[in-house]
Formats: structure tokens, sequence, C-alpha cells
């Protein structure tokens, strides 16, 4: 009997690593780049990022999909997407560490005033500018999954008020936490600085638009490593024109690569990144993939199975 036949799939990553990845830890399995398909019902894994919609759908015997990074969105928008078919997401790869990296750093760059020091340094002005101790900042984390937990808990240790919105209870120690419709309004009353670490689902699209921008204290900030859809460009940038917020630091955005018209780019309270909060550390990544490959192959569960009635 044949071994197992990989498709590989990705419009940003060079398959060759993965390529000798797969001939290294596992010389068994067929590895395959797209479009070079070969015989579609050769193919039983799929190994991807992004893919024209219906081509996992027309592999008769594909048995599981790997994504190449956390995200599953531009996987699962295809609307042909084999929904029977067990979806993980890479889970770790070092990702972990680089969003808590990010978030903080947006959180720090905030308080600390380093925006007006950036000012005033153009001007030639030498000012202190009044120093508030972290206790006296409240950090509202909306997601506390895998991500959104570390970050809470790595913002808690730097002696941050933190609170937490998530779709279910969670237990983070020196966290409080809110849950679902009910507890937004709260959680929002008191979010100073909110870090969006959500997942992409029907109840979570466009959820940063004007509707939640209002229900802030006003004057904070907004760090935003989540999804893309989660933003209303327009409403973020009605919300910093009028004070609403103060600040943005944006790695997300509903078009990508961020299009040059966008005021986003020229917005002098905007910071702007090209998606790189959390980039696949090669051997870390590798390791995860291949661990969960070997792992499903076996019959046991790999992490970052993806729950498709959620979408996450």
């Amino acid at each position: 009997m044949a071994g197992p036949t990989l498709l590989f799939a990705s419009n940003i990553d060079d398959p060759a690593p993965w390529q000798a990845l797969f001939a290294r830890e596992r010389p068994d399995v067929a590895f395959r780049v797209f479009p070079d398909l070969g015989d579609p019902a050769d193919i039983t894994h799929a190994l991807v990022w992004r893919i024209p919609d219906g081509v996992l759908a027309s592999l008769p015997n594909l048995k599981a999909v790997f994504s190449l990074g956390a995200g599953i969105d531009q996987i699962i928008r295809d609307p042909a997407f084999p929904r029977e078919k067990p979806l993980f997401r890479l889970v770790d790869g070092g990702l972990r560490e680089q969003m808590t990296e990010y978030a903080l750093y947006g959180v720090l760059h905030w308080h600390r005033q380093m925006g007006r020091y950036g000012e005033q340094q153009a001007r030639g002005e030498w000012r202190m500018l009044e120093a508030i101790h972290p206790s006296q900042r409240t950090v509202g984390v909306m997601g506390l999954g895998v991500f959104g937990s570390d970050i809470a808990a790595k913002l808690v240790a730097l002696g941050f008020n933190v609170i937490g919105w998530s779709r279910t209870p969670k237990q983070i120690a020196g966290v409080e936490s809110f849950v679902g419709e009910a507890g937004l309004d709260a959680f929002l009353a008191r979010a100073e600085v909110l870090v969006n670490i959500l997942p992409l689902t029907d109840e979570t699209r466009g959820i940063l638009g004007a509707k939640l921008f209002d229900r802030l204290p006003g004057g904070g900030a907004l760090v935003h490593l989540g999804r893309g859809g989660h933003l209303v460009e327009a409403d973020l940038v009605a919300a910093l024109d009028a004070g609403r917020l103060d600040w943005a630091m944006l790695d997300v955005f509903p078009s990508e690569p961020l299009p040059a018209e966008s005021p986003l780019w020229r917005h002098p309270r905007v910071f702007v990144t090209p998606h790189i909060a959390a980039q696949p550390v090669s051997t870390a990544a590798e390791s995860a993939i291949i661990g969960s490959f070997n792992r499903f192959e076996r019959g046991e569960e790999p992490v970052g199975r993806v729950d498709l009635s959620v979408g996450y």
C-alpha cells in the first residue's frame, strides 16, 4: 500500500524547507506542491496557508488539513471547504511568545508615552511627562485563548490591572473575567488599553467598530493583533479623530496588503505593521507541524484542532 501523500499550498511560504523536513523526518510521505496535484486521489493530507476555493473539496481521499499558521480564516472562507475533515491550526511554532511580545510592546509604548516623546524629539523639546504606575492602568484583553491568556498573564506580571473578555469563563490568576455579550459593556467601560486577540467568527466580525469604540472610557489605546475582519477602518479613524481613542497599533487589516490609499498609513496616531505580530519560527513551526502530523497518523489527537461550529 502506498504511503501518505501531502499537498503543500501557500502563497507566502517557500515549500523547500518543508519538503526537506518531510524528506528527513518522514521519507515515506510523498510531497507535492500546489498546483502540481498529480492524481488527486493520492493526496491524503494538506499543509496549507492559502489555496484556491474548491481544491481541498476535490481531493477524494483527504484525511486532514494542517494550517501553516495560527489563523484558519483564509482556509475555511472557502465555501466548498470539506467541513467533515479535521483541521488543525499551528498552536506553537514560536507564535505565542511573539504575540505576547507584540502586545506588551504596544501597551508599554502607549503607557510610557513614547509617541509623545517622539513628537517632542522632532521639535527638539526636552520635557518630562507625568509618570503613571502600571497599577493605575486597566488593560482589557479581548480573547483569552492560548495567546490571549499568555498576554494577560504577562501584563499582570508587569503590574497592570488586567481584565479579560471571552466567550466562555476563564480562570487566569490576577485577571478579572467578563463573559459573553452580557459582560461586554462592563468590560469595555473599564478598558483604558484594549488588546484584541479574538478569533474571527460571525459574532466578532466588525467588532472593532463605532459601537465598541463609543463604549470605551475615551482617550485610550487599541492594540489589534486579532484578525483583519474585526476592524472597521473608517470607524477607527473617526474614533481617533474624535478623541475616543488616542492611539492604535495595528497588525491585521480587512484588506492585506493595506491599500496605499488607506488613511491608516498616514494617520499620526496609528502605528501600522504588516501582519508580523507572529511569524512562525522555522525550527519551532517545523517541530510543531511534524509532531501534529505524526500524532494524527498514529491515531492520536494533535493539538490545535479547530471547532468549526465556533470558528476556531
